[in-house]
């Protein structure tokens, strides 16, 4: 398994939360390989960050170059993408 972990900068907590639910979730669940992903949000709704986890590294990277190249909520700015192996999960 591999994991796609993203950090961003947010604007506006209440319009990316909207973004996060009607854009970027349902288009992530959909994409082959997709197994789980969790996205968090800091107490002050500054920044956040997501881990998505595929089944394969090619899955994972696919993914990867969509978040940097696709769109985003609004007020929301990628600061950075990576790829990463799973090794442990419970």
């Amino acid at each position: 398994m591999h994991a796609v972990v993203v950090r961003v900068a947010i604007g506006d907590p209440e319009v990316a939360a909207k973004g996060l639910r009607e854009q970027i979730i349902p288009r992530v669940s959909k994409a082959p390989g997709f197994i789980t992903g969790h996205w968090t949000q800091s107490d002050d709704g500054s920044d956040g960050q997501s881990m998505i986890v595929f089944e394969s590294e090619e899955a994972a990277r696919a993914v990867a170059d969509q978040v940097r190249n696709g769109p985003v909520p609004e007020t929301v700015t990628i600061e950075s993408v990576d790829v990463r192996k799973v090794v442990g999960n419970a």
